[in-house]
């Protein structure tokens, strides 16, 4: 919404800065921002309990790299022929070197669970061996560095509105200056007023389907194993004043799970973990009914090597699950308890 200063909202609450999503990303802006002074107002999509994004229903696991020379590498390599400003791989590098330290500085552990090369998805790049992956605390896995931020941003005065999405960028019309968003709750929309400015961290597009047809190569539709909360709505909002886009073609995945219509995202599937342990296992047809892939092959994220590139594995949808009674009587085709997944909070 571009407006004249004289045809301005009328504002029903102010702040210096206003965090739109509580993830790991909103906590860790709400958190920064009031350490250095302002007045914080986070505007979260999901009810409460649901919160948190695909932080929350991770591995619980980020990385802190050991030098910033071969963090530069190991990112421009990454990238490929999609190439970063260096002045932005750069500022990437630096502060991927402090995550620990910061997280010190707020009364967090961090550990190292995983030493390079393992856990690393692609330790062949030049500069991989700067990368090591911690959680915090002792345990390791779901919700619990999640509980962290949730923590840390609960012990502080920041005001958190649930079920009430951002739905527009307020912004002077002669300036470009964003003054402030709009959002909707249950009583229709409110205005709240940036002093210094608006954080849009408020994830990606992985349920939006029409978004998905538009950006992801020979993708006609997908679910997630996420939040479902994340739909664009950031995407969207900046578009309208005035952002570009980069990079929209790539993502984390694919990988192969079970949707039910009552679920609004997936399941992981046991069947898939019983076909690299029982004899025959399962296959995996496309609506041609043929094979399309090695069911038990460890894809990097959903990436396989193909004519030297890594690209994503070919998914027809949609998929079906050809397997036999003795896997069938075995146990349940999805897994009651996951590690990851937004159907462990439901």
């Amino acid at each position: 919404m571009k407006l004249e200063p004289s045809v301005l909202p009328k504002w029903d609450e102010e702040a210096d800065v206003v965090v739109v999503g509580f993830g790991a990303a909103g906590a860790a802006t709400a958190v920064t921002a009031h350490e250095l002074g302002a007045r914080v107002v986070m505007l979260e999509k999901a009810p409460e309990g649901q919160e948190g994004g695909n932080t929350r229903v991770a591995g619980q696991g980020y990385l802190n790299t050991s030098s910033v020379e071969n963090a530069i590498d190991y990112l421009t390599a990454l990238c490929g022929p999609y190439t970063v400003p260096e002045t932005m791989v750069k500022v990437w590098a630096e502060e991927m070197c402090r995550n620990n330290a910061w997280l010190e500085s707020l009364g967090g552990d961090p550990q190292e669970h995983q030493h390079p090369p393992v856990g690393i998805e692609f330790p062949d790049l030049p500069g991989s061996d700067c990368v090591h992956k911690f959680h915090d605390g002792p345990t390791y896995g779901y919700s619990y560095t999640w509980q962290l931020f949730e923590r840390l941003v609960k012990q502080r005065p920041v005001s958190i509105s649930y079920e009430t999405p951002a739905r527009e960028l307020i912004q002077h019309n002669l300036t470009k200056e964003i003054l402030g968003v709009r959002a909707e709750n249950e009583n229709g929309s409110t205005y709240i007023k940036a002093r210094k400015a608006v954080v849009l961290t408020c994830g990606g597009f992985e349920n939006n389907q029409e978004m998905i047809r538009n950006y992801l190569p020979g993708v006609p539709y997908c679910y997630t194993s996420g939040s479902p909360y994340n739909e664009g709505d950031g995407i969207t909002m900046a578009m309208s004043v005035g952002a570009d886009l980069w990079h929209m073609n790539n993502y984390a995945g694919p990988s192969m799970a079970l949707k039910v219509p009552e679920v609004r995202t997936t399941f992981s599937m046991q069947a898939l973990h019983y076909s690299k342990e029982i004899p025959g296992g399962m296959i995996v047809v496309g609506p041609d009914a043929t094979r399309f892939t090695d069911e038990k092959f460890k894809t990097r994220h959903g990436k396989i090597p193909v004519n030297g590139r890594w690209m994503p594995l070919s998914t027809p949808c949609p998929m079906f699950l050809i397997f036999d009674h003795t896997l069938f009587y075995a146990g349940p085709l999805y897994d009651k308890h996951p590690s990851h997944g937004w159907t462990q909070i439901i």
